[in-house]
């Protein structure tokens, strides 16, 4: 991550109005709780700070055939769903980070499998083509409602995952939990991958740099 925005960040974050600024990260995911916890660790000091909200919206009630209008749409609804849960609180001085993600392989767009039998068919292909993933991160200024987002986007290419490999995910869980069943970080996926055109961050859902930049818009 660049030092300037991480320098950036630290100044703004020791002003009073940094101090004063609450940022709130509107996931349910765990995965990218442990992002954000690591990119707090990386501004350091304990200067950045977090709460948690979740929006709990019906995602498959949202479609739109393009990927990154789907995620883009998903990321804004999930800061609306929030906003409105908010609207007792005190917001000012308050950014909401709420993202979306999903697979896209072959030209299709995979959101989190709903059958095993979905999950060893994503995890079969990925060796064959390579999959992408597609996420758009929102930064909201609760008070005045303005909006930054940006779309990443990754490229990865797999090995073939043995069948054994692929069995003990499914019953461990975590990929249905996953867009595409994609898990990029477990220690039986990790192995077989050749190559990332991207980030690791922004394939497990945060890109925290991209998270920076977009906070930094607001300091």
């Amino acid at each position: 991550m660049a030092s300037t925005a991480l320098g950036a960040a630290r100044t703004f974050l020791r002003t009073p109005r940094g101090k004063a600024t609450r940022i709130i990260l509107g996931s349910s995911s765990k995965v990218r709780r442990t992002l954000m916890d690591e990119l707090c660790s990386e501004v350091g000091d304990g200067l950045l700070q977090y709460q948690v909200r979740t929006a709990d919206i019906d995602e498959k009630a949202i479609r739109r055939e393009k990927p990154e209008d789907l995620v883009t749409t998903l990321a804004l609804a999930k800061a609306e769903a929030i906003k409105k849960k908010l609207e007792a609180e005190d917001n000012g001085n308050t950014l909401l980070i709420t993202c979306d993600q999903v697979v896209v392989h072959e030209g299709r767009i995979l959101e989190k499998p709903e059958s095993e039998e979905e999950v060893r068919e994503n995890v079969k292909g990925y060796a064959k083509s390579y999959p992408s993933t597609v996420g758009a991160i929102a930064v909201t200024e609760l008070s005045t409602g303005k909006v930054e987002l940006e779309i990443d986007v990754a490229n990865i290419h797999f090995e073939s995952i043995p069948e054994e490999s692929v069995e003990t995910l499914i019953k461990e869980g975590e990929v249905f939990w996953a867009a595409g069943g994609l898990l990029v970080e477990h220690p039986l996926v990790q192995p077989h991958v050749v190559k990332i055109e991207g980030t690791m961050d922004g394939v497990m859902g945060l890109p925290k740099a991209r998270v920076l930049n977009l906070l930094s818009k607001f300091f």
